[in-house]
């Protein structure tokens, strides 16, 4: 047990953090030995903070029921007691920039699902099987902020999940033209139907914010590193509308591509099938064997039969087709909170570990 690094979780109170803790529960690497949340749930039992409000499909882990919930803004005490921490606090995104920081300077490492500092220029936004080699920045960010093992890296945005890896898998064929459609679950919200009763048998044409980070955040993992900076690529060039669904968990997208090399259908999906990253050559706890899947049938990727593919972890792509006006389109399907937020961020702690930017302190 003593092997294991001990992490805590800032914002362990909200769904993204009870994601967290059902995920570490019997990690092999990780242990969560602190809980922090806002000052109004510190002093509390984390099962007396929480309440009502769990969740998860899962029950609560016995190991962190009776841990008491640490103010996430008393930075040093927190930090004291980690070797790393997960953010998933919610606040303003200048309160998150700041406390992000100011944990990263107390030497600890920050792995964070917020947006906050998705394009501060030397922090990396990593899918780990498509841009592990942006953790290259962070010697650069550790020259900025002043510190020898403290810093932040970041998991992008749940709803690209669904389309950036295929087009990934697909970059020697060139793509330079995508038009997207995410049908996004209520989970990215941090909801449940029973929290958001009127989306039931509803649709909601808009989501504040997700379609610029659709648009240009893949061009992020898709950029270079240059001078101890991300330079995002210039293409393809990619427009979306984000759409909020009646589904708890899954985000589906359906895509349509232009290639200037001109794939077959059969490359494309041979493309998918053998994609390997990173996670898979070192076997990392978290990876899915499989990062992405297609599937055959007409009718499927679907959110019930297919969200849990991989545990959660990996991709589900369909119905690649000819277009008449694009070259190929296709539909996507990711889980939300598990590769899209919280999954993702444990495989991000889980390559940093690997590549060793993240250590016992002592």
């Amino acid at each position: 047990m003593e092997q294991k690094l001990r992490v805590g979780i800032l914002g362990a109170t909200g769904m993204v953090g009870q994601r967290f803790i059902s995920l570490l529960e019997n990690h092999p690497w990780f242990e969560v030995v602190v809980v922090a949340a806002s000052p109004r749930s510190a002093g509390k039992t984390y099962e007396e903070a929480v309440g009502g409000r769990w969740k998860m499909t899962t029950p609560m882990p016995e190991a962190v029921k009776k841990l008491v919930v640490m103010n996430v803004n008393e930075v040093e005490k927190v930090a004291s007691e980690v070797d790393f921490v997960f953010s998933a606090v919610d606040m303003s995104k200048d309160e998150i920039r700041a406390i992000e920081e100011a944990y990263a300077k107390t030497e600890t490492p920050v792995v964070s699902n917020n947006s906050a500092h998705r394009w501060t220029p030397d922090v990396p936004m990593v899918i780990p099987e498509i841009n592990p080699q942006h953790f290259e920045v962070i010697e650069a960010q550790k020259k900025r902020l002043g510190t020898t093992r403290g810093f932040i890296a970041v998991k992008p945005n749940c709803s690209i999940q669904s389309y950036a890896p295929a087009l990934s898998a697909w970059m020697e064929f060139e793509p330079y033209e995508v038009v997207a459609t995410t049908y996004q679950a209520i989970s990215g919200a941090g909801k449940t139907f029973k929290d958001w009763p009127e989306m039931v048998e509803n649709v909601i044409p808009y989501i504040g914010g997700e379609e610029e980070k659709s648009e240009k955040e893949p061009l992020r993992i898709w950029g270079r590193v240059e001078n101890g900076q991300i330079v995002p690529a210039a293409e393809p060039k990619i427009t979306c509308q984000c759409i909020r669904v009646p589904v708890l968990n899954g985000h589906t997208a359906a895509a349509f591509v232009k290639f200037r090399k001109k794939p077959t259908k059969e490359q494309l999906i041979e493309k998918l099938e053998s994609y390997r990253g990173l996670p898979q050559e070192l076997n990392l706890p978290s990876a899915p064997k499989q990062f992405i899947q297609y599937m055959r049938e007409d009718d499927r990727p679907q959110v019930q039969l297919d969200v849990d593919y991989e545990n959660g972890m990996g991709v589900s792509i369909g119905r690649i087709r000819e277009d008449s006006v694009y070259d190929f389109k296709f539909v996507g399907l990711s889980h939300n909170t598990v590769r899209g937020a919280a999954g993702g961020a444990v495989l991000c702690a889980e390559t940093l570990k690997a590549k060793g930017y993240i250590s016992k302190k002592n």
